[in-house]
């Protein structure tokens, strides 16, 4: 696991120890930055279900101002700070230990917006499109931002969740997805 593209190219990452947290591949993270980037320039982001933090430290490293990093298992967020530490980020994180739910609410009762949410839950979580759905009724998503949900192959999302549209979905073999989801006003871009 590495950084792919940008200040940190070629970066090796630490991956959280154990069958719990399953890092996006190389393959599936490039994939998925040429299609929402490659590159930005400026814009907050989310990585709500850090795991290794590999998802933020790529938008980091390819522009984005700032990412919050968020994650239950404290293995897991001491790998982030580890992996943060390494590519010299510290000044451009936020690193909270807490549920998805929580977070989202302390991010809402900040005001906060972003231009990246990404999600990347175990798998077997049944309430993404919940988690969407909380995301678009706070309004954490910046008008012309996205939201990148990693899930499961099998699993299909709606094609709207509230005011947000599935632009695109792409599958990776057969045990992986990727859904990006935009404000329906900008469906058209």
């Amino acid at each position: 696991m590495r950084v792919i593209a940008g200040t940190c190219k070629g970066r090796p990452l630490r991956a959280v120890p154990g069958s719990n947290t399953r890092p996006t591949t190389d393959k599936i993270k490039e994939s998925m930055f040429n299609i929402i980037g490659p590159y930005f320039d400026g814009g907050q982001g989310l990585d709500l279900f850090g795991g290794s933090g590999g998802l933020g430290i790529e938008a980091l490293s390819r522009g984005l101002e700032k990412v919050i990093f968020v994650d239950r298992d404290k293995k897991a967020i001491e790998i982030i700070k580890h992996n943060i530490s390494l590519c010299k980020f510290e000044e451009k994180s936020e690193i909270f230990c807490n549920d998805a739910i929580r977070a989202l609410k302390a991010l809402a009762k900040r005001n906060l917006t972003f231009s990246f949410i990404f999600l990347d839950p175990p798998y077997n979580l049944k309430n993404l499109e919940m988690l969407i759905t909380f995301i678009d009724d706070k309004n954490l998503l910046t008008a012309d931002g996205l939201i990148v949900a990693e899930h499961g192959a099998e699993f299909l999302l709606p094609k709207r969740i509230g005011s947000l549209q599935l632009k695109r979905r792409e599958v990776y073999g057969s045990t992986t997805a990727v859904s990006i989801f935009v404000q329906h006003e900008n469906t058209e871009n």
